[in-house]
């Protein structure tokens, strides 16, 4: 664990997929054809805190989706690549934009599409019901499953090795 908090401490950006790690993976087809995805509000207040904490967010996903669009736009993350075949080029754009090296960077990702920028992170995270080879070049993985506060973990993780959670979460108590 000591590898991952000193990991975790060099992190300015993370980047999340979104169906398996910010969902459960499920998609929900209407007969019209609109798209609906459950996401964990405990995971996007998660997220807000590790905006406000210094850490930049930014979304690779494969799919375009609206309601991403719009969860995002909620969310305050302004770096969101949909329908994205090639993630690893996506994200080269966005680690040049941002001026950041490697390993400042971590992604939670759950599937195979996620093994080209989770073999380059300084901290690649797999979410608990990840396939098993993105688990096994995973530097951690969560315990809980991508929807179910999953991402929160990863948030958590990373102000906790920076030392803004506690800050974080005493100012609800005050």
């Amino acid at each position: 664990m000591q590898d991952i908090q000193e990991r975790a401490r060099q992190i300015r950006l993370v980047i999340f997929d979104v169906d398996g790690v910010l969902t459960d993976g499920s998609l929900f087809l209407g007969d019209d054809g609109q798209e609906y995805k459950a996401f964990n509000s405990k995971d996007g207040h998660g997220m807000k805190m590790l905006q406000a904490s210094g850490i930049e967010i930014a979304i690779i996903t494969g799919r375009s989706s609206e309601v991403v669009r719009i969860r995002m736009q909620s969310l305050g993350i302004a770096h969101v690549f949909q329908g994205i075949e090639d993630k690893a080029a996506a994200y080269a754009e966005l680690k040049q934009r941002l001026d950041l090296r490697d390993e400042q960077i971590a992604y939670v990702g759950d599937d195979v599409v996620d093994l080209p920028v989770m073999t380059r992170v300084g901290l690649a995270v797999c979410v608990a019901d990840g396939h098993p080879l993105v688990r096994q070049h995973a530097h951690w993985t969560t315990s809980l499953g991508g929807g179910h506060g999953a991402a929160r973990e990863v948030c958590e993780l990373l102000m906790d090795a920076q030392g803004s959670l506690r800050p974080a979460l005493d100012a609800y108590l005050a």
